[in-house]
């Protein structure tokens, strides 16, 4: 086979040199080897013999391979005297790895059991008294029996050699291929691998070889290079190569693939910073100033003129200086540019000028609303607070009341009373809390949170802001926005308050906040605490009729393009779309109707009539239909065991219908209508309370449990909650088992508990109001709530009768009519 010769010595140490061996052996009927005969082939070839026992040199840290050249330190006593006796017989040695490299004499246990024989090639010697010899492995050898361990080791061996012809099938030409093409991609990406190891490789014809030869100069750690050593089997050893010829490879790739793109980063930025050298040469010569200069200059004169806080100055001119060293062409220039643009544009300073006029206040107030007294007198007393107090706080105002009352419509009027700009922000649905705070510059289109988006859309730091629908707000992973809120409500906090974008803090303070909601329950208990809740019931009839005439019906008639004199409507056409055709507690539904009437005609006017039309009573149908609603209680009260109660809803005030029935049972108690679980307790407190005074009451107690009890309150698809019910579930029962229907002309409201007593409840005003519309003469409430009659409109006082009950026995006589 053929061999290399003409490599230079000082490859050695990077470049096992291979050398193919042929060896021919001799064994007794022990198997144990008496003679191996090798032929080496390198300078000076030669054939030598090699005993069964021969001394062994411990190495550290590294493996002898068959076919390799590698050089040796020798420092130890044991291993000059072993290479010294060597020299003077055969030149051959043993070569094994130490188990532990600590170990200065190591015995059997310390060596590995396999090892290779080796072909001493020269010796050097070292002014320090070290040597270096250059050994040319031979073959694999095992360690019989360690003969001696002084002056140097010495070991009976038996030598195991590959095979000289080996049969290749497809799988293990495929293997040699791949490890072939690894090796050699290996060499192209190692800069310090000369060119002549891809000669040696590619001239390597037998796989045992291949396989020796690689794993003598992978980078892998000695028990790897242990572990080939000791596979004998061929194809096995290739395989072990491969897989950390592979490991090996991948990561060199890697290496080569970052130093890449580092070189490519470096080259980039290299190029980057030549163009815009010659970019400010020649834009120099033509006498153009530098456009990151002139952006620059300009943003610096619009944060001079901004009249920032000092902190929020500093920011911006760090920004400045930052922009100023990075590359214009960098994502992170425009990041900055973007947010110094926005401390511009936030009005710091700008304001606009209270109109304290208090009476040109009223007079606006009054033109655009009607009544809602205690709204108008709120505002008249901050206007005079702010006259004589020019730099107090501004209130946080809540408005609560249902759909249609007019309180968004009424922020509008309070920034016009007092000559500031107005901004609404609908918080309906909002699950973010990013949304009110900001996000942080740190995210990709990061921006400022809504609140300093309408700050800076007014353009004043003092506006008008109304924060619609707080009810409505959500929460989910992203945070609870209306945490985020109680710094912005709060005065005493929101004249820091920081915006995650801005990160520097602005006064909210000089902004008046009006916040809006159609019930207080879902608000949390801290961000009510922070504000002004100011009710807006809803309105009697008269005052939906006052407020159509005034308001809605030259709302209308503009909006669809009429004059005064082409649609008029009588008080009583107007009465009866507020009775028959709408049930609310605001005009939203009143206006839509008188807006389908007013195009209606605007559709005849624009077809060529001259007409002029007057709605009447009498052709109100014509135009929207059949009536839509009429007065039932009479009819559904008119049995035993249907009462009439009121309740209060997030849309007002609403008349319920509690029916009750029996059958033939065991005394239980069934309850429907989609009930919740308070107003559930409150009917069995109901029937509980029955039961106990039935006697008293003139019911034979053995009957009810004989009876099961059925309570339903129609309109199973509306949820209904709350203990007021309790009177109207115990009326109805009362009514049932005496068989005497409760007054038509009643509706009511209380709580029982299991003694009779009847206790207050809330929402006095929208109950009543609700009984008005409905017809009702007569409402009961409970004694307690007798104080609660001052904010109850005069007319629905002069229109209601109200009966005060503290006990059931009251209720009873007050309700029941005669069998």
């Amino acid at each position: 086979m053929g061999t290399f010769t003409n490599i230079p010595f000082h490859l050695i140490n990077r470049i096992s040199m291979l050398n193919e061996t042929d060896a021919d052996s001799s064994e007794n009927e022990n198997g144990n080897n008496i003679l191996t005969t090798v032929t080496t082939h390198g300078p000076g070839q030669q054939t030598v013999s090699i005993p069964d026992v021969i001394p062994l040199i411990a190495i550290r840290n590294a493996v002898a391979f068959p076919g390799t050249v590698m050089p040796l330190n020798i420092g130890r006593e044991a291993s000059k005297r072993a290479v010294e006796n060597a020299l003077a017989d055969n030149k051959i040695v043993g070569i094994v790895t130490q188990k532990d490299p600590q170990i200065e004499k190591p015995t059997h246990q310390d060596l590995y059991n396999w090892g290779t024989v080796c072909f001493i090639l020269k010796l050097l010697k070292m002014s320090d008294g070290d040597q270096t010899i250059v050994v040319h492995g031979l073959l694999r050898f095992r360690i019989i029996e360690l003969i001696q361990t002084e002056p140097f080791l010495l070991a009976k061996i038996q030598v195991k050699r590959d095979p000289k012809e080996m049969t290749m099938d497809t799988e293990l030409e495929a293997l040699v291929h791949n490890i072939r093409s690894m090796a050699n991609r290996i060499i192209e990406l190692s800069p310090n691998v000369p060119e002549e190891a891809s000669l040696i490789l590619e001239n390597i014809t037998h796989p045992g070889a291949l396989a020796d030869f690689l794993a003598a100069n992978l980078n892998i750690s000695a028990e790897q290079k242990q572990d080939i050593l000791e596979t004998i089997d061929v194809r096995k050893r290739l395989q072990k190569v491969s897989s950390a010829i592979a490991n090996q490879l991948e990561v060199l790739e890697l290496s080569s693939k970052i130093q890449d793109q580092v070189k490519e980063s470096i080259s980039k930025t290299q190029r980057q910073y030549f163009l815009q050298e010659q970019l400010k040469a020649i834009q120099k010569e033509l006498g153009q100033s530098d456009q990151r200069t002139g952006e620059l200059d300009e943003l610096t004169k619009r944060v001079e003129d901004a009249h920032m806080p000092e902190e929020a100055y500093k920011e911006a001119h760090r920004e400045l200086e930052r922009m100023s060293k990075i590359p214009i062409a960098s994502p992170e220039y425009s990041v900055a540019r973007d947010y110094v643009e926005w401390l511009c544009v936030i009005p710091w300073s700008k304001q606009t000028k209270d109109t304290l006029d208090i009476k040109k206040a009223k007079k606006i107030l009054d033109a655009d609303h009607y009544d809602l007294e205690k709204v108008k007198k709120r505002i008249l007393e901050f206007l005079a607070v702010r006259k004589l107090k020019p730099d107090g706080k501004g209130p946080i105002l809540c408005f609560v009341g249902p759909p249609g009352v007019g309180k968004t419509s009424l922020g509008r009027s309070i920034a016009r009373a007092l000559g500031r700009k107005f901004i609404r922000l609908s918080l309906g649905g909002i699950r973010d809390e990013a949304e009110i705070r900001g996000h942080r510059r740190t995210y990709i289109g990061a921006m400022p949170g809504r609140i300093i988006q309408g700050i800076r859309k007014v353009g004043v730091n003092n506006p008008v802001f109304m924060l619609d629908e707080v009810d409505k707000i959500g929460q989910d992973f992203r945070g609870d926005p209306a945490s985020a809120l109680l710094e912005v409500l709060d005065p005493e906090q929101n004249n820091s308050f920081v915006d995650h974008y801005l990160d520097v803090p602005f006064d909210l303070s000089k902004a008046m906040f009006i916040a809006t909601a159609n019930y207080m329950v879902p608000v949390p208990p801290a961000l009510q605490d922070r504000m002004e809740v100011i009710e807006l019931p809803g309105y009697t009839q008269r005052e939906k009729l006052q407020i159509a005439k005034k308001y809605l019906v030259p709302k209308q008639l503009d909006e669809n393009g009429l004059k005064k004199s082409d649609l008029v409507f009588t008080d009583k056409a107007l009465e009866m779309i507020i009775y028959s055709y709408t049930r609310e507690a605001g005009v939203r539904n009143l206006e839509r109707e008188i807006g389908n009437i007013a195009r209606a005609v605007a559709a005849k006017k624009a077809a060529g009539s001259r007409n002029k039309f007057k709605i009447t009573e009498r052709n109100v149908s014509k135009y929207l239909g059949p009536i839509k609603f009429e007065p039932e209680t009479a009819l559904r009260t008119s049995v035993p065991g249907v009462a009439t109660g009121l309740a209060y809803t997030p849309a007002g005030g609403e008349i319920i219908f509690v029916e009750a029935t029996s059958m033939p049972g065991k005394g239980d108690l069934i309850l429907t209508g989609q009930i919740g679980d308070v107003m559930k307790e409150s009917a069995q407190a109901a029937f509980s309370l029955l039961r106990s005074r039935s006697e008293k009451l003139g019911i034979d107690p053995e009957s009810l449990q004989k009876k099961d009890f059925h309570i339903h309150v129609p309109e199973g698809a509306v949820p209904k909650d709350g203990p007021s019910a309790g009177v109207s579930i115990f009326s109805a029962l009362v009514s049932l088992e005496l068989n005497r229907p409760i007054r038509s002309d009643v509706a009511m409201t209380g709580e029982i508990t299991l003694r009779g007593l009847v206790l207050p409840i809330g929402g006095v005003k929208e109950k009543t109001l609700a009984a008005k519309r409905a017809g009702i003469k007569n409402v009961v409430l409970p004694a307690r709530n007798k104080k609660d009659l001052v904010d109850v409109p005069a007319d629905v006082k002069r229109t209601v009768k109200f009966h005060f009950v503290t006990n059931v026995d009251k209720l009873l006589k007050i309700v029941l009519s005669e069998k």
